[in-house]
């Protein structure tokens, strides 16, 4: 389901407030101005997130890259958060890229939705692991392809291949 107000009811306001007190908005997101409202993951989203993250630790390490749980990326007003990611250095609150960003689908998910801005943002790779079918999607970006992800089933920069990765991966039970 999806609702847009031109302009915030204040019943909605109050609503977003409450949300914001009791810390419900961990993962809203906004896309241009808008507020995306997004519920806390499914635990076995962030246990798959968690096992990709500990699977690929060392390899990320050695190539340079700090791996890390949910972040913002973008800048205030304009940014998403990925359930995981690997970037370069920077421990800001908002970060302008990512080496490799992950998404783990869930209902309704906007995962794929995503992929302009983070292109737009200079993201090398994205990962879209879908817990229930047990299986990791790897998207690389390139300037041979304007500027858009291909599908390529493997990580460049930690040398691994998606199907390795979707053997070896601890996932949670669904």
């Amino acid at each position: 389901m999806s609702t847009y107000f031109a302009e915030t009811p204040p019943d909605v306001e109050s609503w977003l407030q409450r949300r914001r007190d009791l810390g419900l908005d961990g993962r809203d997101e906004i896309w241009e101005g808008v507020l995306h409202v997004t519920p806390f993951e499914h635990a076995r989203n962030v246990a798959a997130a968690t096992a990709l993250t500990a699977l690929t630790y060392a390899r990320a390490r050695a190539a340079g890259l700090v791996p890390c749980g949910p972040f913002n990326l973008g800048e205030p007003g304009d940014y998403r958060i990925p359930d995981a990611g690997f970037f370069r250095g920077s421990t800001a609150l908002y970060l302008e890229t990512a080496a490799i960003v992950v998404e783990v689908l869930s209902p309704r998910d906007e995962a794929f939705a995503k992929f302009g801005f983070y292109a737009a943002h200079g993201v090398q790779e994205l990962w879209v692991l879908d817990v229930l079918a047990r299986t990791i999607r790897i998207w690389q970006l390139g300037a041979e392809r304007d500027g858009e992800y291909a599908e390529t089933g493997r990580s460049d920069l930690l040398d691994l291949d998606a199907a390795t990765v979707q053997q070896q991966l601890d996932w949670p039970e669904g």
